[in-house]
């Protein structure tokens, strides 16, 4: 039987997503075999990150500065604002290194089954940014999925009148996918995607 301070910490660890509680007994038991290696500097890290840890005021990031690494980056094309669901959405996207603008999170996406309401996201910041002026297009990155899209939609009509150009991620087929591996709605986005062969 372990402690009950080893056992609190598997219990914390098992509370992370993709962690189990068996999972978690392995990182534990990994983190104490390679306590110098592993488990010392991962302690400096989280102190590190809890002391500093901030919500980015512009665009809703986490990082340890406000504004953001992003934000702050004068390499950014300020023109181009990208609209993400959540934190983690803006990080796959620059991780891509493909989105050369900046970002907006709306803490998530509209949902009359939970209760989520536009007055519950940062729909009204995204607005007054958009009509500061500055930014000439502007990328709906929801998730294709129905809320996502009811999300993209109420935005869209949000700042129709404003000077901007709205697109959206393209959905459909991925690349080396198999049609006969795909969802039907999948399938159908795609198909009303389609586009003339060049």
């Amino acid at each position: 039987m372990a402690s009950p301070e080893i056992d609190a910490l598997t219990q914390a660890l098992a509370k992370l997503p993709g962690l189990g509680p068996r999972s978690a007994r392995r990182a534990v038991l990994h983190l104490i075999k390679k306590r110098e290696a592993a488990l010392v500097p991962l302690l400096a890290a989280l102190e590190r990150v809890g002391r500093n840890l901030a919500t980015c005021s512009t665009c809703g990031n986490v990082d340890t500065t406000d504004p953001c690494g992003i934000c702050a980056d004068p390499r950014r094309d300020a023109r181009a604002l990208c609209v993400v669901e959540e934190v983690a959405d803006l990080w796959a996207l620059d991780r891509s290194r493909l989105f050369p603008g900046r970002f907006h999170v709306l803490g998530g996406r509209l949902s009359a089954l939970e209760g989520i309401r536009p007055e519950d996201l940062s729909i009204d910041a995204l607005v007054r940014r958009l009509e500061e002026g500055g930014i000439d297009e502007v990328v709906l990155a929801m998730n294709a999925t129905l809320e996502g899209q009811t999300t993209a939609h109420y935005i869209a009509e949000r700042i129709e009148g404003l000077p901007v150009r709205v697109t959206q991620l393209a959905h459909g087929l991925p690349v080396g996918g198999e049609l006969d591996y795909l969802d039907e709605g999948t399938l159908a986005q795609a198909l009303r995607a389609r586009r003339p062969v060049a």
